[in-house]
């Protein structure tokens, strides 16, 4: 094995390609301490579970808040609420939207939960479980999961929303701990 100890790699004059190894199996170590920079990573990405219930008006969508706990936000673009997406950061993202109806307080007769991704205020993906209490399938507690990938641009929010609807007619809640909200840009 040869060592090379140099300040600088860079390619020839009038090339804008500089290969690292070659068609057969090639490794490339960095030594423990070592850092890349200037290398594409998975950022902006968030996190956020809800903190604590929050009682949703019956069969009305309604934004979900308080995506506090556990919360990871790489560019403090996330406020438990809101995700705004930094200047100069657009591209494509996934995104992810889980909605967990709570009915046990009122009657465990859960008939349609509706976990709902929204950009700019409109709507872009959603996910639906739905029973009618007349086939006596109805849910004490009720997980559903929107995901997908999504163009976004700088400056455009996300929202998590979500719809609850039971046979008897109260407000059920929005379950802490299993409602969250998350995204992280795809490198390209």
């Amino acid at each position: 094995m040869s060592k090379l100890e140099t300040n600088t790699i860079d390619n020839i004059s009038g090339s804008s390609t500089l290969n690292i190894g070659d068609t057969n199996t090639s490794t490339i170590t960095l030594k423990s301490g070592a850092t890349l920079t200037n290398f594409p990573n998975n950022t902006p990405y968030f996190y956020g579970e809800l903190a604590s219930n929050q009682t949703i008006t019956r069969a009305t969508f309604t934004k979900v808040t308080g995506l506090t706990q556990n919360e990871l936000d790489s560019a403090s673009a996330f406020d438990g609420t809101t995700f705004t997406v930094p200047s100069g950061q657009g591209g494509k993202y996934y995104l992810e939207g889980v909605v967990t109806g709570d009915y046990q307080s009122i009657g465990q007769d859960g008939e349609n939960t509706v976990v709902l991704i929204r950009k700019n205020g409109s709507y872009i993906k959603s996910a639906k479980w739905q029973n009618s209490s007349a086939s006596g399938q109805t849910g004490r507690e009720i997980t559903v999961t929107a995901s997908g990938i999504f163009n976004l641009s700088a400056s455009d929010t996300i929202e998590l929303y979500a719809y609850l609807l039971d046979s008897s007619g109260g407000n059920a809640d929005v379950q802490a701990d299993r409602t969250s909200l998350m995204g992280f840009k795809i490198i390209e």
